[in-house]
């Protein structure tokens, strides 16, 4: 199988164009990084490392995440969060053209190189990703990650353990990955004199941290689309 591609090609300001083509193995969904290259002090696994990271710098010397985010970092260096972009994100034979802020649209490629960096917290959400829906609102996010959990758990259950339809698990995942955006703020605090990608990264963790709150509220909001469903068998 071919890896998954999905293109982000961004027309900053001054009309010249960046591209970042995320390339996602077929087999496990996680990210095919670039070769080798010289990472940056920030990039090490033990410079601002997440209290719950569960790697260790004998078998990862880099935060997977931070090595992932490098070039990111790097070209949106000289812009700040609020300059205009286009961005245009290409998924096989699907394509999809916004105009809007360098902090939107540089969160939306960040949330998916990290779903897919090897960052252990965030690996659950790897299904999203092979299956990316750029610049979704937060109703469509919820619905997602929810749907893609309850999905989980028809696995798990086939598997012969107890399904969580709660979404318990839901919640504590994403408290997890609060602590992994806290930590990844300090890292690029320290790697970038402007706030652009610090703001995206800051957008996705006010999400991380509303939507245990938000899960049941929201899904209420949404129960009656589930009308047909819901009703008597005849």
């Amino acid at each position: 199988m071919k890896p998954f591609s999905i293109r982000y090609i961004f027309t900053l300001p001054d009309s010249s164009k960046k591209e970042f083509d995320v390339r996602l193995d077929p087999e496990d969904l996680s990210l095919i990084r670039e070769p080798d290259r010289d990472f940056p002090s920030w990039t090490h696994l033990d410079f601002h490392q997440c209290p719950n990271c569960t790697l260790t710098v004998q078998t990862h010397p880099l935060c997977p995440v931070a090595a992932s985010l490098v070039g990111i970092v790097e070209v949106f260096e000289s812009l700040v969060s609020y300059d205009r972009v286009q961005v245009e994100v290409r998924s096989g034979d699907k394509s999809t053209f916004v105009e809007t802020s360098v902090q939107q649209g540089v969160g939306s490629l960040m949330g998916l190189i990290m779903a897919a960096g090897g960052c252990p917290h965030t690996a659950f959400f790897r299904p999203m990703a092979r299956f990316h829906a750029p610049f979704a609102d937060e109703e469509e996010t919820i619905y997602r990650a929810a749907s893609m959990y309850l999905l989980a758990q028809y696995f798990v259950k086939k598997d012969g353990k107890k399904a969580d339809l709660d979404l318990d698990g839901l919640s504590r995942i994403y408290r997890q990955v609060q602590v992994v955006n806290e930590a990844l703020v300090q890292r690029i605090r320290g790697a970038s004199q402007t706030d652009s990608a610090l703001n995206a990264l800051i957008l996705l963790d006010l999400f991380a941290k509303a939507l245990p709150d938000l899960v049941d509220e929201s899904l209420k909001e949404i129960r009656y689309l589930f009308k047909p469903f819901l009703r008597a068998d005849p």
